[in-house]
């Protein structure tokens, strides 16, 4: 039977708890560190696909999604006047994996917190890691000193545990700003999206009556003075008056703001240390499936390493098995990109005529297990 490994995990966001999960699953010793000085989690809602409710079912959080979030039973295309494109039912498109749901990330964050086995040292950092043959050194801001088999980066899209791995790997901009924020409007009951020239808006439900809204716009440089809070509602003023009720709710002018960014590096590992989540594969929010990759990452990183054999061997594999699946959502994402920046007209008709086919092509490969 291998001889279990003793592991850092290196940030308690999704990404980290659920990797320090699997891995005590698979009865490896697990300590986790997370920058944050407390317990938080940033952003507002998760839209979680089937492949992504699968993945959390299979750490033991279905009852949690089920409890504090909502079914999300379709999605619903229209332009930005409010008129329908395309409807499209979750059953269908995600058969044999699992329903979706939408919840608010706070409730998923405090989820995982509830069934991570080992406690999360909080405001703690990487100081210096020193690796050899047989470990990794690690020294830690609070003072501790530890060597490990292997460290886990799971410290996000601005992971500083990256450079480390491939210096020449980094967040990338995508040419898209986005808003997010969450508000009360039951009679939203699915994933609904308006389009428009430039822009977007979503909202689905997170349970208890709330939505997560959805906003990006296309400009050149995140730094733009368009994109001020304060302009949120300017730019979306041709859109539906549901969209404008939305954006008018107190909450949208604490939105949470953030560029659009991906990180594509193919380098994951490097000797003992390797990346999961958004440090090793960022993309942009329109497929969804953020959560899902990461949650993914951590399953499969457990399972190759409760293998055995040549650690620095089992990591590269793990990088094998993972890289065209991210690579494939990458690739959807800048897809679906070029298909939203089409002349309006011929974007409505293209979602009209086609949006079931290109929703079948772009998520089929992702209903198979990982």
């Amino acid at each position: 039977m291998p001889t279990p490994l003793d592991v850092l995990v290196v940030g308690a966001g999704i990404a980290g708890l659920a990797t320090a999960t699997a891995l005590h699953r698979e009865g490896m010793s697990v300590d986790v560190i997370e920058r944050s000085p407390e317990r938080r989690a940033t952003g507002a809602g998760l839209f979680l696909p089937g492949n992504s409710v699968r993945a959390l079912t299979a750490l033991g959080l279905g009852d949690h999604l089920s409890g504090l979030g909502a079914l999300v039973p379709g999605q619903r295309m229209m332009d930005h006047r409010g008129r329908v494109l395309a409807d499209i039912a979750m059953a269908e498109l995600w058969r044999g994996t699992a329903g979706c749901v939408g919840i608010t990330r706070a409730n998923l964050h405090a989820a995982l917190h509830d069934i991570v086995p080992v406690p999360v040292r909080h405001g703690v950092t990487v100081v210096s890691l020193k690796q050899s043959d047989d470990g990794v050194d690690v020294e830690c801001s609070d003072g501790v000193s530890g060597r490990y088999d292997v460290v886990v980066g799971a410290d996000g899209i601005r992971s500083g545990l990256r450079e480390s791995v491939d210096p020449a790997a980094g967040a990338r901009y995508v040419g898209q700003v986005c808003w997010r924020f969450l508000t009360d409007a039951p009679d939203i009951d699915r994933w609904t999206v308006w389009l428009g020239p430039g822009t977007t808006f979503l909202a689905y439900p997170v349970g208890e009556g709330r939505v997560c809204c959805y906003a990006d716009v296309t400009v050149a440089s995140p730094e733009d003075p368009t994109t001020a809070v304060g302009g949120l509602l300017g730019l979306f003023s041709g859109y539906d008056q549901r969209v404008r009720d939305l954006l008018a709710a107190p909450a949208a002018h604490e939105a949470y703001f953030s560029p659009v960014e991906e990180v594509s590096g193919e380098t994951w590992a490097h000797g003992r240390v390797v990346l999961v989540g958004d440090a090793a594969h960022a993309s942009s929010p329109n497929m969804a499936q953020g959560v899902a990759m990461a949650v993914e990452d951590a399953q499969v990183l457990a399972e190759v390493l409760a293998t055995g054999g040549d650690t620095e061997h089992l990591l590269q594999q793990y990088v094998q098995r993972r890289l065209p699946r991210t690579r494939w959502v990458q690739r959807q994402t800048h897809r679906r990109d070029r298909t939203r920046s089409m002349v309006p007209a011929v974007r409505n008709i293209a979602f009209r005529y086609g949006a079931k086919a290109l929703f079948e092509r772009g998520y089929a490969p992702l209903r198979d297990l990982p």
